[in-house]
């Protein structure tokens, strides 16, 4: 995929986003890394709420049987974390930050961000791969975008 000077590439998961520039032109990319978040993880205590839910009656002597199961609250963040990706993205296009975006995420994180794209984002998406490759070198990620072959991983 031939990739215009100065294209945005997002390149994300449920914990962490890099930035990345294409410093080249359509025929040489040249991806430089322009900014990164990470989700700070956290630990089951510091984000659970409280017990799953528990029916009326009891299932044995005393004891309560769960109706519900536990939520994934570690999904929830990341789930959170797209959310807030998505939201930043979205006020980069609508502030002219960028022409041209490609995005490579896993088949979760994009089904969480594809929704929450603003009109000026989705207008603006040249390219999609649904891969992990947060934590790849840069070259394997090039490599992805102009199509040598799919990278380890």
């Amino acid at each position: 995929m031939p990739l215009s000077h100065d294209t945005l590439v997002l390149v994300a998961d449920g914990r962490k986003a890099l930035f990345l520039r294409n410093e080249g032109d359509a025929q040489q990319i040249d991806l430089r890394t322009a900014s990164h978040r990470e989700r700070e993880d956290r630990k089951d205590g510091d984000i659970k709420t409280g017990p799953a839910g528990r029916t009326g009656r009891p299932a044995g002597a005393g004891a309560f049987r769960d109706t519900m199961e536990e939520p994934d609250f570690h999904q929830q963040e990341e789930d959170r974390f797209a959310k807030e990706l998505s939201e930043k993205v979205n006020r980069m296009a609508l502030a002219g930050e960028f022409e041209e975006l490609v995005v490579v995420a896993p088949a979760r994180t994009m089904g969480e961000l594809r929704p929450l794209w603003h009109k000026e984002v989705q207008s603006r998406i040249k390219g999609e791969h649904v891969k992990e490759m947060t934590d790849r070198p840069i070259g394997d990620i090039e490599a992805l975008l102009i199509g040598e072959g799919s990278p380890p991983g």
